[in-house]
């Protein structure tokens, strides 16, 4: 696991500056702290930071082929390389070393562009090919490895694993994109390919970018994902299928030159991963779990059942809510605003594992897969009913009701009828949006300043989600849902907490649930074998009641989030109040409106723990960037 930065003169061969190359690789040190290395070409620069995992003595980077032609950058694990390895040497290309980052050189000679399609892993790299000046760019199919890239006046392309690495540029702008900012404070994220900059772009998931000298660069998606049901609708033979694949994709991510452990959280996806593990493990499997004071979110007992079973090595470390430090750290990691308040516990919990070990497997990806997340069967519910009467009827009656209907908060999800009465009077987007918002459409408009609203031009969030929901191949409400998390929550959110945080602490993190051909073959199955009467992950945890007791299969959903609705009625107020006076001189916010949604929460009248937690990420992000 590394960090990549590189310089491409888009127009001809004008030096690029060793200094600014060096700046932009070193301020990425956290991702790599075990080496370094760079080149110059004529008008390209290449730069990496190594995370020693595989081939530890020889693995180093940049990486040539034979006649040191083609060069690449790489950051990320390749667990098939092996295989690719013997392809290509029967070929006839010659291997070097043992390293996984060879094969890419190597498949790029043999496959061109089309090699990315041979490479099962997680992935994103830079190789340049000094015989047809040309730059390629690829990532891997889920988007579980990042890359950021701008472009300057003067034709320069500068790309790298973190933003930070291009603000070594100072003449990146830093201007804020307001449709991010309307899509962050949706979101709690900013969705691929935007950033919080409108300067920086994110290479999506899935793509590659082909860059010839003197040319215009051409991106495409290499991978396309499939929702059709066509994949084994008998739930024996389907679950026989699943643990086959989940024991493959575990294994696979086994290989390892370092110390190696999991993270055991208590839930289905890390258990159960877990329990793969310690079959196939030679000796005892070392985990790690984060545990917080309120019961209602500390899942640590049902990780030590699992660690006890499974005879673990098994260590546990409590979240303390007075550590506000953290909160400023976070902002350095991320380099943009990220509102996912999980993102603190899962920097804990890479820390810890840190401390004994270089690589850890995690259970990331079972609710996107599986249908695990609580939203989906109420999604499903409320399309059942939608489809009862025309579109026109529904603004009327349910638009009505949402508007008088009073909003209950801390109410079972049952009695929120506010909240079902809106999403049944919009469209499925506009209603699927709404359910994953973090501020939802009407009090992200309250807290906006009155020309910072003006700016968006009409811009909402939920165009972010239009065109997944369009290109989704399936007509099922459940697999639609599906489909748009995967394309949208999973890498935005998900896979980039886990990559910074992970890498912050120099960890390499592996999620077997996200081998891309288990994904494909989840993607098919039947909606019934994923939600069916209330029950999410039904076939997963079928598949899985061999390995882990019912009581924690079958026990409600917690997730991983941090008790935000009583730390900022305690401990994180004051760091609010601090925040509200400056977020209120942003030139973004109405003090006003944040004001009265701080004066709701600490009266228990609201739960705005969300909305708070994204709105102090935000300003720390400012404080942090000085701007």
């Amino acid at each position: 696991m590394c960090g990549i930065a590189g310089i491409f003169d888009t127009r001809g061969g004008a030096p690029i500056s060793a200094p600014l190359l060096l700046a932009m690789r070193d301020r990425l040190i956290h991702r790599g702290p075990d080496g370094c290395g760079h080149y110059l070409g004529e008008g390209i620069g290449l730069a990496h930071r190594r995370l020693a995992i595989i081939d530890v003595e020889c693995g180093h980077q940049p990486l040539f082929n034979e006649d040191e032609r083609v060069v690449v950058v790489f950051n990320g694990e390749i667990y098939n390389f092996r295989d690719l390895a013997d392809r290509l040497e029967r070929c006839g290309h010659v291997f070097r070393t043992k390293s996984d980052t060879e094969v890419i050189v190597h498949g790029w000679e043999e496959w061109g562009a089309d090699c990315v399609l041979h490479f099962d892993g997680m992935f994103a790299f830079a190789l340049w090919d000094a015989r047809s000046e040309t730059l390629f760019l690829a990532r891997d199919r889920l988007g579980k490895k990042p890359l950021h890239y701008t472009l300057l006046p003067d034709g320069r392309l500068l790309f790298a694993s973190e933003i930070k690495a291009l603000l070594a540029c100072p003449e990146v702008s830093r201007s804020i994109d307001p449709q991010s900012l309307e899509d962050y404070l949706c979101f709690g994220y900013v969705p691929d390919p935007r950033s919080i900059y409108a300067a920086i772009e994110k290479l999506p998931p899935a793509h590659r970018m082909v860059w010839r000298r003197g040319d215009r660069a051409k991106q495409d998606a290499y991978w396309h994902l499939s929702m059709g049901q066509d994949a084994c609708a008998d739930s024996r033979a389907a679950g026989q299928d699943l643990q086959r694949r989940l024991r493959l994709a575990v294994g696979s991510r086994l290989i390892s030159d370092v110390p190696l452990g999991a993270f055991l959280s208590g839930g289905v996806d890390s258990s159960g991963v877990v329990a793969l593990m310690a079959g196939l493990a030679g000796e005892p499997v070392n985990t790690f779990c984060i545990s917080f004071g309120e019961p209602e979110f500390d899942e640590s007992d049902y990780a030590q059942a699992v660690a006890s079973r499974y005879g673990t090595r098994h260590r546990t470390e409590r979240v303390d809510p007075r550590d506000t430090a953290m909160l400023d750290r976070l902002a350095t990691i991320f380099d943009e605003p990220f509102g996912d308040n999980s993102a603190l516990p899962t920097l804990q919990v890479c820390s810890l594992a840190r401390s004994q070990v270089t690589v850890a497997l995690s259970g990331d990806g079972g609710d996107e897969l599986f249908a695990g997340y609580r939203r989906y069967p109420w999604h499903l519910r409320e399309e059942r009913l939608r489809a009862l009467m025309p579109a026109a009827l529904r603004r009327a009656i349910f638009g009505s009701l949402a508007w008088c209907y009073p909003k209950l908060d801390r109410a079972p999800r049952w009695l929120r009828a506010k909240t079902t009465f809106h999403e049944l009077s919009v469209d499925s987007v506009d209603a699927y949006c709404n359910s994953v918002a973090v501020i939802p459409e009407a009090l992200r408009h309250t807290l906006y300043e009155r020309s910072f609203r003006k700016s968006l031009q009409g811009y909402r969030a939920v165009g972010a989600l239009h065109p997944h929901w369009e290109n989704a191949d399936t007509d099922h409400p459940l697999l639609q849902a599906q489909y748009v998390d995967i394309k949208t929550w999973l890498p935005g959110d998900i896979l980039t907490k886990v990559d910074r945080t992970s890498m912050a602490v120099s960890l390499e993190v592996r999620a077997p649930l996200l081998d891309h051909r288990l994904v494909e073959w989840s993607a098919r199955l039947p909606a019934g074998l994923k939600l069916h009467g209330g029950q999410t992950k039904v076939l997963l945890k079928q598949c899985l009641e061999p390995l882990i007791s019912a009581d924690l299969l079958y026990r409600p959903k917690q997730g991983f989030a941090s008790p935000l609705a009583s730390w900022f009625r305690g401990p994180l107020a004051p760091r609010m109040e601090q925040a509200a006076g400056r977020l209120a001189q942003s030139g973004f916010f109405d003090g006003r409106g944040i004001a009265r949604v701080m004066a709701q929460h600490a009266s228990g009248r609201r739960d705005h723990g969300r909305a708070l937690w994204s709105l102090l990420m935000f300003d720390a992000f400012l404080q942090r960037n000085g701007l």
